[in-house]
Formats: structure tokens, sequence, C-alpha cells
């Protein structure tokens, strides 16, 4: 085989390479050393020393000497045959070795174009992933670069403030409405914190420098009260702790929740007021007619109307009274067959398990009110009576230190609509009217769940609404166990 045809080699396989290397190593080796101990070199030394009078004489088949003087021949020329056969991978690998360190750097620019032998068979294969890759690559990272630049444009302009410091108490990031907030629009990279909240109001310095989300009051230029509220969250960024401060502007959000709320208020005392005075006004008529007729054994009758009408008035209203004078909770420890016992006596349940032999400390008073409530509700929900019923679980399995008080029902459930909105204050699927024996009802006032949520969330808890399996709902009441 011809230098010039050596090419050719690589129109085949890196295994069928490997093989005619070896085949073609074998062959020299043989060759070398049958030249050497068999033809020409034994004839020609015997003729040199019958002519010349030489005394060397040539080694035997297979002997150390003829296997070391076949090597001295061979290896040169697999030397020049190996560089030959294997200087295109060489090439591919050092053009393959600079793309990955390119790749490493960040730079995924950099293609191979390969045209020669190493473009064929398994190399050529290998380059055309990489390429591939590099273009792949390529593509991901100007997606990711729009992403970024999509992401930091919306962070940059959101009214909400966005702090990131590091583990250090520096600011790692800060958008504009941080920057204004905190510095009247300068920079904030690499500042610390707590330099920038030197001159911060007492407030809002006291509340960066906890730990807690929460809500503060900040008085502005112009005697202007400034209300915020505060998120914060610990997250790991490129393997560091750092944390993340939220300050969202409340004011305008509160206010306006507050005029929806007393414009609810207003339409339900005014349409409750106008249920109750349009059947007094009409009755009080009708008296003054009887009595006009000389029909006075009636008057009674109607009196008593008036009087249920003007009953369930004074009971709406004090309702709202008790919702907007709810006292601070008085943490008591709680004798749990006696508060059951007690709250029996009020609303009939049926209690799944047995009476929690732990203790705990609550406001027995406050929370036998909102279990009143929402046993109540489970009740007029309209499923079986004997499927409403309580758990307590004290502790909690899936939380150690909270207390759960379980209501449930199997009543047709609530829409996700009702159940989005069932613990506003005001909201309610029911009607008033004149409850049972001419009693006043306050049902349809939307202050049972809303009175609940407020006297679980002054005891540091939570409510929590969920459908059941099979139809019905499950209230939850969970509170910090306290011993």
């Amino acid at each position: 085989m011809g230098w010039e045809r050596m090419p050719d080699l690589f129109s085949l396989s890196l295994r069928q390479r490997l093989f005619l290397l070896l085949m073609l190593t074998a062959a020299l080796t043989l060759a070398t050393h049958a030249a050497i101990a068999v033809w020409p070199l034994p004839p020609a030394l015997r003729w040199a020393q019958a002519h010349w009078g030489w005394a060397w004489a040539a080694p035997a088949p297979w002997s150390l000497a003829s296997l070391a003087l076949s090597l001295v021949f061979v290896l040169p020329l697999l030397l020049i045959l190996a560089a030959r056969v294997m200087a295109p991978l060489l090439r591919l690998l050092r053009a393959l070795e600079g793309a990955v360190l390119s790749y490493r750097d960040g730079d995924f620019s950099l293609s191979i174009n390969a045209t020669g032998p190493e473009a064929r068979g398994e190399l050529g294969d290998l380059l055309r992933l990489h390429n591939e890759l590099g273009i792949a690559l390529r593509e991901q990272r100007q997606q990711l670069a729009q992403r970024e630049l999509l992401l930091d444009t919306v962070v940059q302009n959101t009214p909400l403030a966005l702090l990131l410091c590091d583990e250090q108490g520096r600011v790692a990031y800060a958008n504009i409405a941080a920057r204004a907030l905190l510095a009247g629009g300068r920079s904030l990279g690499g500042l610390a914190l707590q330099e920038l909240l030197a001159d911060a109001p007492e407030a809002m310095r006291s509340a960066l420098s906890g730990r807690q989300d929460q809500l503060f009051s900040v008085e502005e230029e112009g005697g202007l009260e400034e209300r915020f509220h505060l998120s914060q969250r610990e997250i790991a960024l490129q393997g560091r702790p750092h944390r993340l401060l939220l300050l969202r502007r409340m004011t305008h959000e509160l206010s306006r929740q507050e005029v929806a709320s007393w414009k609810r208020v207003i339409r339900v005392i005014s349409h409750e007021l106008n249920n109750s005075l349009a059947p007094i006004s009409s009755l009080a008529h009708s008296g003054a007619e009887l009595l006009r007729r000389g029909q006075a054994e009636r008057v009674p009758q109607v009196l008593q109307s008036i009087g249920a009408r003007a009953a369930h008035l004074h009971q709406f209203l004090s309702g709202y009274a008790q919702f907007a004078k709810l006292p601070l909770p008085q943490l008591e420890a709680v004798d749990w067959p006696v508060f059951l016992e007690a709250l029996a006596a009020h609303q009939r349940f049926v209690l799944e398990g047995e009476p929690p032999t732990r203790g705990a400390r609550f406001d027995a008073g406050q929370i036998e009110q909102a279990l009143i409530n929402l046993i109540k509700n489970a009740h007029e929900a309209g499923g079986p009576a004997e499927a409403v019923s309580l758990r307590v679980e004290c502790p909690s399995p899936q939380h150690p230190q909270q207390l759960r008080l379980v209501v449930s029902d199997r009543g047709p459930g609530m829409s996700e609509t009702v159940l989005a909105q069932a613990l506003l204050p005001f909201y309610s699927t029911k009607r008033s009217g004149v409850g049972k024996e001419g009693q006043g009802s306050t049902g349809g006032s939307g202050l049972g769940l809303a009175l609940s949520r407020e006297i679980v969330e002054a005891h540091g808890g939570r409510i929590a609404l969920a459908k059941r399996e099979g139809g019905g709902m499950q209230v939850s009441l969970v509170l910090p166990l306290l011993d």
C-alpha cells in the first residue's frame, strides 16, 4: 500500500482501522523476522564469510537476538505508520479540547468544520453531534438571555420593592422601587442593609431587622400614613443562603377594601332594616286600623309580631356589635371533658375518638363560640344530623406543635365561588328571617365563619375549609399548642 492511498483508511470505522493496523504490524514483524532469520540475511552472511572471511552468523529463528533485530527495524516503521494514522484523530481531539474549554468559559460560538479524512466514520458522527450541541446551547442561551431580560424588566418596573441580601446582610440586588424607597433612587448594590436602615423610620427599621412577615405603618412627608406589607423568605442562590425581602404598599388596597367592607355593611344593614321596618310599619298600620274598627282582640297578635321583628333586628345588630368588639383571648388551661360537655349542651355533634389526654391553653369561651358557629352551620348545610362530627387532634399528627379542631358534615358542600368568599365578613348564601318559636335569627348575616376566623387568628392560628370526598365540608381550626 502506497502512502498516497493511506487516506482511504479513514473511510473505514475505528474498529476496522485498528484491526488493519494490528494486522499490518504483525505482517511487518513476521516479514522482518523472516528476513533476519531465514532469508536473505543468513545466505548473505554465509556468502560474506566464504569470500571475505566475516565471522558473523545469522541469529537462530525465534531467538532473542532475531526478535531484537526485528524490533529494531520494525519499530521506526510502526511509529511512522501510527503517526500517519493517528494524526487526524489527534487534530480532532485538540479541536474538541479547545471547544470544551470555550464552553467552560461560556462561549458557545465555536464549531468544528472538518472536511478531511477525520470527517468520515465515527469521527464524522462525533463532529456532527458536537456542532449540533453547540447550536442547541447557543439557542438555549439566547432564549435564557431573553427570559432574563423580560424578568429583569418586570422586576425592575413592578411597584413591589424587592431586596435580595447575602448572608453578610449586604444588598445583592434591588429593583427601582426598593432604591426609591430606601435610597432616593441611588444604587444599593454592596451596601449593608443595617446602614441603609440607619435613617429609616423606626417602624420600617424594626420590621426589616426582624425575620417575620408583618404589616407596619410609616408616616411620610405631609403627615400621611403609608402602610406596608413585608414578606421575607430564605432562599439558596448559587449554593449560598440569601434573604429575599418584598415590601408592598398596602394603603390604597386597604383603603379600597375598607370602603368595600363599609359598603357591604351598609348594604346588609340597610337590607335587614328594611326587611324588619317594612313589616313593623305594615303591622302598626294594621293595629291602628283594628283599633279604629273596634277589633281590639286581634291587637295582641299584631303586637307579638312587631315584637318578634324587633327582637330579630336587635339580635342581628348585636351580632355585628359582637364581631366589632371581640376582646383579646384570655389563655387558660382547658379540661377537655368539661369543655366538650359544655359544647355538646349548645349543639349536637358526634365526637370522633376519645377526648385528648394532653392539655392545652386557649380562651375556652371564644373557641366554644367559634365551634358553635361551625357546628350550627354544619347542621344547616342540609346533611344528616348524625353526620355532623367533631375531631380533636391534640397534638396534630402532621404538626406536633399544633392543635386541630375539625368539624365535618355530609351536606351538599360549597361551590368554588362560595368557598373562595366564605370567610369574608357579611358574605352569606342563607336568607335571614324569624327563627323557630318566634325567636330572632341571625342566619344570613354572614358573620358566623367570619367571627370564627377572627377568634382563631386572635389565638395565632388559622381556619381552613375543604371539601370532603363523598360530599360535605370539613372546617379545621388550627391553633398553636400551648401546654
